[in-house]
C-alpha cells in the first residue's frame, strides 16, 4: 500500500503542515519549504528546524516531500531566467537539507519555443550545476512527469530517462509520477491492459527503482489531451478503477501517494478523498 497523504498549507509556519495532515488523516505529506510565489526567502532559523522537526516526530508523518515552486524554469533558454531559478533551487535545496526533507519535486521546465532538444539540454545542465552546488547532500530532486502542456518538458518517460543519464551525478535524481499528468501524456491507467503497459514501459525505459513519490489526482481532461487539470478522486475521467490498479500493485507498497486536489479552508475534500483511497485499498 502506498503512503497517502496530500499536499498541506504551511500558513503560520513550516511546522504547522503536520498539525493540517494529522487532522485529515495523513501517512505522508507534500508543502512548499518557502513562499511558493517568491524567489527568494529569509535563511530558516534554528527554532523553526526545531519546531518542524519535532512536528514531525510527534505526529509519525513520513516522508515529507517537497515540492519545488512552479515559477523555477531549470529549462529557460533566457540565461538570466535560467540562473535566477538555478539559485531558486539551490535555495530549496538548502532548506530541505536543512529540515531533513529528503525529496524534493521538479517540473523539468519549459523550453518557450527553443525546442525540445535544446530545452532538455538546458535542464540537465542545470540540474548539474544544482548538484555542484549541494555536494553531499542527501536531499533528492525527483523530476515529475508532466502532461506536456504548452512548451513543457517531461511527458515522455524517454524524455525523463534522457535526464537521468545526461545530468551530470545523475545518480541523485529521482522520479515522481502524477495520475493526472500521466492519463494527460497518453498513458493509459484505467484498464488492468493500460495500466501494466504503461508501468511495463516506465520499467523498462528508466526502472522502479528511480521511482520515488505518486501525485494521485483524478483527472478534468481525456486520453491524452496534454492538459494538467486536477480532479478530485474518482470524479473525473480517469475514473476509480486506475487509482484501484495502482493502490493494488504491490511494487509500489511504500512509497508516498499525495493528493493534489482542491481543497476548502476546512480541508473536507482531503478527508474525503483520502478515504475514498482508503476504501480502495480494502478492496480485494
Amino acid at each position: 500500500m502506498l503512503r497517502l497523504g496530500a499536499h498541506e498549507s504551511i500558513a503560520g509556519g513550516l511546522y504547522t503542515a503536520f498539525e493540517r495532515g494529522q487532522s485529515v488523516g495523513c501517512d505522508a505529506l507534500q508543502i512548499w519549504v518557502k513562499n511558493s510565489r517568491q524567489w527568494t526567502a529569509t535563511p530558516l532559523t534554528g527554532e523553526e528546524i526545531r519546531l518542524f522537526q519535532e512536528a514531525q516526530a510527534a505526529t509519525g508523518i513520513q516522508p515529507v516531500v517537497a515540492h519545488a515552486a512552479y515559477i523555477i524554469n531549470p529549462a529557460a533558454p533566457d540565461e538570466a531566467l535560467r540562473r535566477k531559478s538555478l539559485a531558486a533551487l539551490i535555495l530549496e535545496l538548502e532548506r530541505c537539507e536543512a529540515l531533513g526533507v529528503p525529496y524534493l519535486v521538479l517540473h523539468p521546465g519549459s523550453h518557450t519555443g527553443a525546442g525540445e532538444a535544446e530545452g532538455l539540454r538546458l535542464v540537465a545542465q542545470s540540474l548539474g550545476e544544482a548538484h555542484a552546488a549541494t555536494p553531499g547532500y542527501r536531499v533528492q530532486i525527483l523530476l515529475e512527469a508532466t502532461a506536456g502542456q504548452g512548451t513543457n518538458l517531461g511527458y515522455r518517460f524517454e524524455q525523463l530517462a534522457y535526464l537521468l543519464e545526461q545530468t551530470p551525478q545523475g545518480d541523485r535524481l529521482g522520479i515522481c509520477l502524477d495520475t493526472c499528468h500521466l492519463f494527460g501524456a497518453g498513458y493509459e491507467l484505467r484498464t488492468p491492459e493500460g495500466y501494466a503497459a504503461t508501468i511495463a514501459a516506465f520499467e523498462q525505459t528508466i526502472g522502479l527503482a528511480r521511482l520515488k513519490a505518486w501525485h494521485l489526482n483524478d483527472s478534468k481532461n481525456g486520453l491524452g489531451s496534454r492538459k494538467d487539470r486536477h480532479e478530485h478522486i474518482g470524479q473525473g475521467m480517469l475514473g476509480l478503477e486506475a487509482f484501484r490498479l495502482l493502490l493494488h500493485d504491490p511494487r509500489m507498497e511504500g512509497l508516498p501517494g499525495l493528493l493534489e486536489t482542491d481543497k476548502s479552508d476546512d480541508l473536507h475534500e482531503d478527508r474525503e478523498n483520502l478515504a475514498t483511497l482508503r476504501a480502495l485499498c480494502s478492496e480485494r
